[in-house]
């Protein structure tokens, strides 16, 4: 008896690549491991989409269409290759208009895609109607998502499998049209037993042959058990990635899951191992140079408790690291409980997992629910859509008050239509002003990415990846302190190597051995008229010029740090003397962004 063929998309040069290294992965680094993969017989690909998309334009001043092209004339015409969207955000982090959902299926479809997975976070069957229409009009393969997470301890509502039932159901009773059902947990946190039931509730609801599939991640360490449970409870299709972008907040490995149906009835994409392995060698070398994070090959028994994805967890760790407050990170994740409990179980992964860790971020940083993070306060108000439950009351009444908006049932889809400015006239109407040709792909770099895709189109983007060999050489321990004069006052300074190449202070003294500040890299300041950076990041906007007169309370800069614009206020009425700053500029917590 022949044994059933599984489909294998191999996910490492999208999710892969944004689990371990943030999305940040250069594209003549990787294409020789995209020609190895074909020639080691992978015919299915996640090569774009998600966090695939933005980044390019953020941190490695690449056109993510191009990208795409090349990757298809390696691979061939025939090649499946996959992308990721959100639904009504497709790739972005906020929600598209109409316009915008159906250009982007348009472009993809342009740019080599075969096959588009499309979920929302908050399983709204909502927000994915007429997003699956326009991948379909396109010509396209619409795989449709459930997304799964299990629930921290003692929650309940959501996410078993009644739930994903309902969530099948409305799908069907909807019309929305798919070619194919995709289960997908982000924080690989679902449990093997809750998985089985799952595809076997989805095998005998969906049409027959509807093919099926389980995305998950070693996150919380047990995806191998989970793809066993998928495969004998008939799943068609799994997801897995190539070393060293593989396991831990990644995709299982190929070789590891060839390993683990040894002497079953399952043919992994008629794969070899000794193919795989040669190619494995390939990307290895491939990816040498590059940082990776350790925490991104752990597995963590906390992640159930606190569902963070595999595909934000480390790029929130790198942005942590990049800004010298990684040592926050464990208490970000144990606050991040009682965010996902009161924020209505929508399921972990983004945009929702990046509102979850911003909120716990706030919390964290700023006092326990004394800053509404943006995106967290307008999910709860139901701007993204229909939580799967009723967000606690009293957070709504914060994020109420907080972001001065009221409580909504409308469409998300209508209300993005009824913003102008996110419409295409007005895109098209900033770039006409910027002298940048009005292609349909300017159009939705700039829609998508704003004033990053705006700088991309004018030249002005800068490459921001972590290498290895351009990492700060580590400082000699004795020749890391001197001893400064500033107003008269003598001041032993500790100074740390930054993974921009900055030079941080680490450490302020007095000569006399009185601590004057610590983690400011200003010292001179503390008893100056200045305004400070209220948290580690990068300069984002500078609403003031000097000699402008300032009320208390007054945003004056806008720094951009986790994914966030964080606004900084004036603390008292006055005249800006000196700012000490430029536009995008990377600044420290404490730091005098300007002079009263």
């Amino acid at each position: 008896m022949a044994k059933k063929f599984i489909d294998v998309m191999d996910t490492t040069f999208r999710d892969g690549f944004q689990s371990v290294y943030g999305a940040r992965v250069l594209m003549e680094d990787f294409f020789p491991a995209v020609e190895a993969a074909k020639e080691a017989g992978i015919t299915h690909f996640e090569f774009g989409g998600g966090a695939r998309f933005q980044s390019l334009y953020f941190y490695l001043n690449e056109d993510a269409f191009l990208m795409m092209d090349k990757f298809r004339s390696i691979v061939g015409k025939e090649a499946n290759l996959q992308t990721l969207a959100r639904g009504v955000n497709t790739v972005t982090l906020d929600t598209g208009s109409k316009e915008l959902i159906d250009l982007h299926a348009k472009l993809f479809a342009k740019h080599g895609t075969t096959t588009i997975r499309n979920f929302d976070a908050l399983n709204d069957v909502n927000n994915l109607k007429f997003s699956a229409e326009c991948i379909k009009k396109y010509g396209l393969n619409h795989e449709v998502v459930v997304t799964l997470m299990d629930l921290p301890p003692h929650c309940k509502g959501a996410h078993d499998v009644p739930f994903y039932e309902r969530i099948l159901k409305e799908i069907l009773e909807a019309n929305i049209p798919f070619d194919s059902v995709c289960f997908k947990d982000a924080s690989g946190t679902s449990n093997p037993n809750k998985i089985y039931e799952t595809i076997k509730m989805a095998r005998k609801i969906l049409p027959q042959d509807t093919h099926i599939r389980l995305h998950t991640h070693e996150t919380a360490g047990v995806s191998i058990a989970c793809y066993l449970a998928a495969l004998e409870a008939g799943a068609d299709g799994i997801d897995l990635a190539a070393s060293p972008v593989s396991g831990g907040t990644s995709q299982p490995d190929i070789l590891t899951m060839m390993h683990a149906v040894k002497g079953k009835d399952y043919d992994l994409g008629g794969l070899e191992e000794e193919k795989i392995l040669k190619y494995e060698e390939v990307l290895k070398e491939c990816l040498s140079d590059y940082f990776l994070p350790p925490e991104a090959t752990m597995v963590s028994p906390l992640i159930p408790f606190s569902p963070m994805p595999g595909g934000a967890l480390t790029a929130n760790t790198q942005m942590m690291r990049d800004n010298n407050i990684l040592d926050k990170f464990p208490e970000v994740i144990k606050a991040m409980r009682e965010v996902v409990e009161k924020g209505g179980f929508g399921t972990s992964v983004t945009p929702v997992s990046q509102f979850y860790f911003q909120q716990a971020f706030n919390n964290v940083m700023f006092g326990k629910w004394e800053k509404i993070a943006d995106g967290y306060g307008k999910m709860v108000l139901g701007y993204f859509g229909k939580t799967p439950v009723k967000p606690d009351e009293e957070i709504v009444k914060l994020a109420a008050k907080q972001l001065n908006l009221e409580p909504t049932n409308e469409l998300a889809v209508d209300i993005a239509d009824k913003d102008e400015t996110k419409s295409i006239a007005y895109t098209k109407a900033l770039l006409e002003k910027e002298g940048i040709e009005t292609s349909e792909e300017n159009i939705f770099i700039a829609a998508a990415c704003k004033e990053k895709g705006i700088a991309f189109l004018k030249g002005e983007a800068k490459v921001n990846v972590r290498k290895v060999s351009q990492m700060p050489k580590a400082i000699n321990a004795d020749e890391n302190k001197f001893t400064v004069s500033v107003n008269g006052n003598k001041y032993h300074v500790e100074v740390s190597a930054g993974f921009d190449k900055a030079v941080n202070i680490k450490n302020v003294k007095k000569a006399s051995g009185e601590v004057a500040q610590e983690e400011k890299k200003i010292p001179s300041q503390e008893n100056a008229d200045c305004i400070e950076a209220s948290m580690s990041g990068n300069v984002f906007k500078i609403l003031v010029n000097e000699n402008d007169s300032v009320k208390a309370g007054q945003v004056v800069f806008v720094l951009e740090a986790m994914k966030m614009e964080i606004e900084v206020n004036a603390p008292k009425d006055g005249i800006i003397k000196e700012i000490c700053v430029k536009t995008g500029d990377s600044v420290s917590e404490g730091q005098a962004l300007a002079l009263y």
